[in-house]
């Protein structure tokens, strides 16, 4: 009897055992299942069309390694001009003021004065004292080819001819000199109200970006009235240190990025490398040119400008948008199926362009979420929340 109490004590102990061992396993698989659920998040095929979710496949892409360096928008002082009278003069009229778009011989401005109309006066006297001259002579050689004129005339009229053709060559260069025309100073003879009017143009396109005159003021003949900005194309100015200078030896080109434009990238042309390096800073110069066509890029716009440097390597690389960062830990949503998206901790490398380099926790091939990844996030951690309530 004994011997019987003792077989069912025992084994009833064991079934104990047995059953507590399935019920922790039990547990610890509901919990694992419940640590998965957390970094799934479930849409149907109406709200991704609704937030607009795009996704991706992974590649792997060639990339060259880049120094970067801070940088900063500056002029092109080749596409920069101030404008001012060359003779001294009042101001008549203004035609245009700070923020005029304006093209190259477009008038700004009117100036009159007393020496504008002597200049004026001048050149058609020379005008007039050639054209005269030029009929003496012509005459002069036809009477000569008919033998009926003297040598002696015909070298007179020619020497008056070249003299008088020499007056109007040294005058025309002086109405030239400060901006008039032929057809100006030809038209305004007939106009005496206009005998002393100068009209200051525009030297290349461009828009006004400081006017400092008014109607009625006097200007000296080195006054600037206008000062005229073409933005078409601009320089970027950066500083790169010693160390990475032998690097850029048979570099041309390069790239410039700005966070006031995101996702943005504007090819460069270097024009110019230091020949010194700054005592303090230890920085050699680096200036390149960049087209500006479109108008987007301002002066003083600070950026990043990326050289290209030493060897093709080869990584995987997503658009910084597809990132997230959550507790201090960056994270991408993979697709797994139709409707059903991945978190997965990676970790990032360099950066490529507008791009990121992934390297770990992406594989080629995958299909990833390039737009959407904020409402995906906002959706597990509402999960979260509620689950964090309960």
């Amino acid at each position: 009897m004994k011997k019987i109490l003792i077989i069912l004590f025992t084994a009833l102990i064991i079934s104990g055992c047995k059953n507590n061992g399935n019920d922790s396993h039990k547990e610890e698989g509901h919990e694992q299942h419940e640590e998965e659920n957390k970094e799934l998040v479930i849409l149907s095929k109406e709200s991704q069309e609704t937030i607009k979710l795009e996704t991706e496949i992974a590649r792997e892409e060639e990339y060259k390694g880049y120094i970067k360096i801070p940088a900063v928008i500056v002029t092109d002082q080749n596409y920069e001009a101030q404008v001012g009278p060359i003779v001294s003069g009042k101001v008549k009229k203004v035609y245009a003021s700070v923020g005029t778009h304006v093209k190259a011989g477009q008038v700004l401005m009117l100036i009159e004065g007393l020496e504008i109309g002597v200049l004026k006066a001048d050149f058609l006297k020379a005008k007039t004292t050639l054209d005269f001259t030029e009929q003496e002579y012509e005459r002069q050689k036809s009477l000569s080819e008919l033998n009926a004129g003297s040598q002696k005339n015909l070298n007179s009229s020619r020497a008056e001819y070249e003299k008088a053709l020499a007056e109007f060559n040294a005058m025309d260069k002086k109405i030239h000199s400060i901006g008039l025309k032929d057809s100006d100073v030809i038209n305004s003879k007939n106009d005496l109200h206009s005998a002393g009017d100068l009209a200051v143009r525009a030297p290349i396109s461009g828009v006004i970006v400081e006017r400092n005159v008014v109607a009625g003021q006097f200007l000296e003949s080195s006054s600037i009235g206008f000062k005229i900005l073409n933005t078409s194309s601009l320089l970027v100015d950066g500083q790169v240190y010693e160390n990475d200078y032998k690097n850029l030896r048979n570099v041309s080109s390069a790239e410039f990025i700005t966070s006031s434009l995101p996702g943005v990238v504007f090819p460069c042309t270097i024009t110019y490398k230091g020949g010194m390096i700054d005592e303090k800073t230890r920085t050699i110069k680096i200036i390149a040119k960049v087209n500006n066509n479109q108008n987007i890029l301002l002066p003083q716009m600070f950026g990043e400008l990326q050289i290209p440097a030493g060897e093709t390597s080869v990584g995987i690389f997503v658009p910084s948008e597809s990132i997230v960062r959550i507790d201090n830990q960056d994270f991408i949503f993979v697709q797994s199926d139709d409707t059903t998206y991945l978190k997965k901790a990676v970790t990032t490398g360099s950066n490529f362009k507008d791009k990121i380099e992934i390297k770990e926790g992406l594989e080629a091939g995958e299909r990833f979420v390039i737009k959407g990844t904020f409402y995906l996030k906002s959706e597990l951690m509402k999960e979260s929340i509620e689950e964090h309530g309960h």
